[in-house]
This record gives structure tokens, C-alpha cells and sequence, in this order.
């Protein structure tokens, strides 16, 4: 099997410093202390694949764009598009990069194209796949999810889960390839855009597109509010459910960010992980909202709760009924499995005023 390999280094690097994205933003990111995190979710994608299967040739793009990740891996990478950083040894990658690594894995002949990045990422992908098929995406794709947005059913679960989904899978089905405005995003506002129908691997381990839509949550927002106690520093992530446990508490959320409350104030706003970090107590518990559809509670779109903030926090979780009929299990996806493994098990749930459901973390 020869699978075509590109990583977008810059995927996800505006999360923990609360840019919500990378788009247009990639210098303030990395003056806000942001550090990659794709090329090491990138080598866990394809450590797993290589550990199930030998018989992969990896067609890749040089250095960051997917060569150096393979290498990592333990795979001797065949090399179809060079990339060439400036003098500095900066990254200077582009979305016109990514679209001719992969006319260049088609021209190679790939079975599959595995991408790591978020939905801009599968849009550039997918946008490549269909112009070297004449309007259709012929050549399978799956997405390795490093970007902080992940609205496309196109993705692995989990970095290891595309790896053992690529050395599995035998057929494929179209799924859709959504993205949002970043800007409107940061502003509060989610606008999702269908962008292409690509083939992706037939897998319990491809995630679902996500859902906007929630039902009511006034129960959970009272009740939480009701059992606030004084002296505990509360991290309350993004997310509609949580934001009216924000306004129940008094203050008005910040646009799909994570706000730090105490003793009746609000600690930190929009905050990112070295803010929130600063500002947690003797006692701390992190709330949080699976996305609907998908499951996840840690690791889309709140990536500012890092695994050191968990690991000085309680976790709560709060939803609806109806989401958690929808999503039927939690994910976590925190870039430590160590924390990673810390929550999976069993989880209670507050789901109204009093009422609490009990789901399984994978």
C-alpha cells in the first residue's frame, strides 16, 4: 500500500494561547509562546500504522511537510514535492504547499492521502484531490486532527486511531468536509460551510461531523450555580452549555473561550493556558461540554485546558439529555496519554438541576 503523507506544522498552535485558530494569525501565536503540535501528532499517527503493518510506502512531502515525521516513525519516506524553509529555518508552508504535495501524491499513485490539521487543512486536501480528479475526489483521504476546529467527519479520533484505521481499513464512504469563518468564530459566531464530499476509510474510529444545535440546558446551569462554593476556582470551557452556566453565575461568557471564576469574579477572561494556569488555586475544577455529535470534552476547541490544568483540577462535565443520547460515549484527546488515560473510565454527568447520568470516557 503506498499512502501519501502531509503534515501542515502549524495546525492547532493558536489553542493554547486562546486564538480559537491559526488562520492569518501564525506570528501573533508564536509571540504568545505557541508551540507546534502536529508533527508529534503526525509520528504517533504513523508509529501506529507502521507497528500493524510493513508493507506501507510513505509518499511525502521533505521536512516538516511529512518527511521528518515519517523518518521519525521508522519509515524510509519516498519523497515526490520538496519544500524549501527560508534562511532562518522558519516554517513558511502554505496552503498552495499542501495542494501540491498532494497533486504530487496522485501523480505517484497513492491509495490513500493521510493529512494531519484541521478543517482548513482537509479543505486544501480535498480541494486538491477533486482538481487532480477532474471534479471528484477519486483518491481516499483521512485527517490525523491537530487543528483546534474539527467540524469535518473526515478525521481519525484520536493521532493513533487514523494510524490503525489506514493499515485496516477495506472499503470507503463519502463524508463531508465542512469549515468556519475563524473570525466570526472568534466572535462568537459559528458559521460552517460544506466544502467538498471525499471518500474517507469506513471506520467505528472516523469521528462525526460536529452538531451546533443543543437542547435546553437552564436545569444544568441552575443547579451547577447552585452548588458553587466559595474559595474554588472554577475553569469553564467554551460552548453553549457551559456559557449559560456563565450567565447563571452572572457574567456574560466570552465568546467560545475559557473563563476563570472565583469567590463571584470573574479571575481570568478568554484566557490561555498560561493564564488559566496562573490564576488556578488550592482547589480547581474544570468544567466542560462534550461537542455534539462527536463526544470530545478535552482536545477540540479548548485546547487553553491543557493537560497541566487538568492535572491540578477536578473535572465536571455538563450536557443535556439529548447530547448525551447523541453522542453515546466521552473522548478525550489531550496530546499526554498519560492524562489521557487519567480520565477514561467512567464519568458522571450533570444533565439538570439534580440529576446526573453516568457515561464511559474512551
Amino acid at each position: 500500500m503506498r499512502v501519501g503523507v502531509v503534515v501542515n506544522p502549524i495546525a492547532g498552535m493558536g489553542g493554547r494561547v486562546g486564538l480559537k485558530g491559526t488562520d492569518g494569525l501564525v506570528e501573533e501565536a508564536r509571540e504568545r509562546g505557541a508551540q507546534p503540535r502536529a508533527p508529534e501528532r503526525a509520528r504517533t499517527a504513523l508509529s501506529a500504522l507502521r507497528a500493524r503493518r510493513d508493507d506501507v510506502t510513505i509518499v511525502t512531502a521533505s521536512g516538516e511537510l511529512g518527511a521528518d515525521a515519517a523518518v521519525d516513525a521508522g519509515f524510509d519516506p519516498e519523497v515526490v514535492y520538496e519544500f524549501e524553509p527560508d534562511d532562518a529555518g522558519a516554517s513558511t508552508t502554505s496552503a498552495a504547499d499542501t495542494r501540491a504535495a498532494v497533486r504530487a501524491f496522485v501523480d505517484a499513485d497513492v491509495d490513500l492521502v493521510l493529512f494531519v490539521g484541521g478543517d482548513g487543512t482537509a479543505v486544501d486536501v480535498a480541494r486538491a484531490l477533486e482538481a487532480a480528479g477532474d471534479g471528484t475526489a477519486a483518491v481516499p483521504m483521512l485527517g490525523v486532527p491537530a487543528g483546534v476546529k474539527i467540524y469535518s467527519s473526515v478525521f481519525g479520533v484520536t493521532p493513533s486511531d487514523a494510524g490503525r484505521v489506514v493499515a485496516s481499513f477495506d472499503a470507503v464512504e463519502e463524508r463531508e468536509v465542512n469549515d468556519i469563518d475563524e473570525a466570526a468564530y472568534r466572535d462568537g459566531e459559528v458559521r460552517t460551510t460544506l466544502r467538498a464530499v471525499v471518500p474517507v476509510p469506513v471506520a467505528e474510529a472516523v469521528q462525526s461531523s460536529k452538531q451546533v444545535a443543543g437542547g435546553s440546558v437552564d436545569g444544568v446551569a441552575a443547579g451547577f450555580a447552585g452548588d458553587v462554593r466559595e474559595g474554588v476556582t472554577y475553569v469553564l470551557g467554551p460552548g453553549s452549555t457551559v456559557g449559560a452556566i456563565k450567565r447563571e453565575l452572572g457574567f456574560e461568557p466570552s465568546p467560545l473561550g475559557v473563563d476563570v471564576y472565583r469567590d463571584g469574579e470573574v479571575v481570568v477572561r478568554d484566557g490561555t493556558e498560561d493564564e488559566i494556569l496562573a490564576a488556578l488555586g488550592e482547589e480547581n475544577v474544570v468544567v466542560v461540554s462534550p461537542i455534539g455529535g462527536q463526544g470530545f470534552v478535552f482536545g477540540r476547541g479548548n485546547h487553553q485546558i491543557s493537560p497541566p490544568v487538568i492535572e491540578r483540577s477536578t473535572v465536571e462535565v455538563v450536557a443535556s439529555p439529548s447530547k448525551l443520547d447523541d453522542v453515546g460515549v466521552l473522548r478525550v484527546d489531550t496530546d499526554d496519554e498519560a492524562v489521557n488515560e487519567s480520565l477514561r473510565g467512567w464519568q458522571k454527568v450533570r444533565v439538570g438541576r439534580y440529576e446526573h447520568r453516568l457515561l464511559k470516557v474512551v
